[in-house]
């Protein structure tokens, strides 16, 4: 594959590089909430437009299936790229921030577009090297549950071109621009809501005998779950249970009639997932009960764990080695964030792997999900050939 290299290396010359680079700052300008990625949409499907690529639109609301065939039979490889942003109110001070208020590109996923967009200028120049056919996914709504992954495949995105394989990528803030990293198996946990409503009978803070106190009730259940749920995890299974909303809207001296608790549940197993849902229900029902008062558990199911599938993985950080060289492409640990695209990998053997967006050499580290979060644009230089060369050489594995 070594002309191939040379082929992507030399066709993604200055000029390009500064088309996918207006094209991340552009995107990073105009971020859109989930499931309301309008403009996002209308703007890739123009850039689509001019580069006479097909297409279908829409698909689940705001989301685009595009698609390159290419000159030799073989089998179908589908890139997916997310679209939305978050509520967050973006403070880097960069001459591209963000001109929405309150919405900010805080993930990463204007990297993703972006890159996916310049891969599919190269790939269209590559046509006479393509085997098979190449699907490019625009997904609406990554960031709220369901996830638009979900959404897409129920709305039979897939219908007449079913992939052999899909694959996709993601920016870490702690991994150096122009590394990349891989793991096969579990790599990312399952997310779920939880929705608890302490009921109780309020009153005054100095009257304790006259009162049936929820506040102290949602303490105990508060501290039981976080007990209770780790304790009985599988030996060996990560697990994570957090809270972070409380609302008890009483007053220093006034005790309310209700408690509301908000949190998450993560976990890499997914039948130990569905007995820890029984679980919480038992014992915040529980505890309630025997303070003399009730419950309401809600539990609303969110991604589940994304596994990477292990020929598929192990083909493709082979591939990047090729690409790359070996000092650039590291083995990652598991991650208990959650990601939708586990949706896609659960239906079609799939693989997410993970670009590096650090300043090399610098130790600072900007986050994702918060107001500050930068990505040197160098990773462009990176992510953009290597998903073409990948697009290009896993269809023709046997193994995958």
């Amino acid at each position: 594959m070594v002309d191939l290299k040379e082929q992507i290396r030399s066709l993604f010359n200055d000029p390009l590089k500064a088309e996918v680079l207006a094209i991340r700052r552009h995107l990073h300008r105009h971020p859109e909430l989930s499931f309301q990625e309008h403009r996002t949409s209308a703007y890739i499907r123009e850039k689509l437009d001019s580069w006479g690529i097909p297409y279908e639109f829409p698909v689940a609301g705001t989301g685009i299936l595009a698609w390159i065939r290419g000159s030799n039979p073989g089998k179908r490889i589908a890139l997916r790229t997310d679209m939305d942003a978050l509520p967050i109110s973006e403070e880097t001070g960069l001459e591209f921030q963000s001109a929405i208020p309150g919405v900010m590109h805080a993930c990463g996923h204007d990297i993703h577009m972006a890159s996916l967009l310049g891969a599919i200028r190269l790939l269209d120049r590559l046509r006479e090297e393509i085997r098979g056919e190449i699907l490019f996914v625009f997904q609406p709504g990554e960031e709220k549950v369901p996830g638009g992954a979900r959404l897409m495949l129920d709305a039979g995105i897939f219908r007449e071109r079913e992939p052999d394989m899909i694959i996709a990528q993601h920016v870490l803030p702690e991994m150096d621009a122009g590394h990349v990293g891989f793991r096969a198996g579990n790599y990312m946990a399952s997310n779920d809501e939880i929705y608890i409503t302490v009921k109780g009978r309020g009153g005054h803070g100095a009257l304790p005998q006259h009162i049936n106190d929820p506040v102290l009730m949602a303490s105990h259940i508060l501290i039981s779950l976080q007990q209770e749920i780790n304790r009985k995890a599988p030996a060996g299974v990560p697990t994570v249970i957090s809270f972070g909303k409380v609302v008890a809207n009483g007053a220093v001296n006034v005790i309310p009639d209700q408690v509301i608790l908000e949190g998450t549940f993560r976990t890499m197993h997914e039948e130990w997932r569905g007995e820890a849902h029984r679980l919480i229900r038992q014992l915040a029902g529980g505890i309630a009960g025997s303070m003399g008062g009730g419950c309401e558990v809600e539990i609303r199911s969110g991604y589940p764990v994304l596994h990477n599938n292990e020929p598929l993985t192990e083909k493709a950080r082979a591939h990047a080695v090729e690409f790359l060289g070996p000092g650039r492409v590291e083995a990652m640990t598991i991650r208990m964030t959650a990601e939708d695209f586990a949706w896609f990998a659960q239906s079609f053997p799939g693989m997410m792997f993970r670009v590096g967006v650090k300043e090399p050499g610098s130790d600072k580290i900007h986050p994702l999900h918060t107001r500050g979060f930068i990505a040197d644009e160098t990773v462009l230089a990176t992510s953009v050939p290597l998903l073409a060369y990948l697009a290009l050489t896993l269809p023709a594995e046997e193994t995958v």
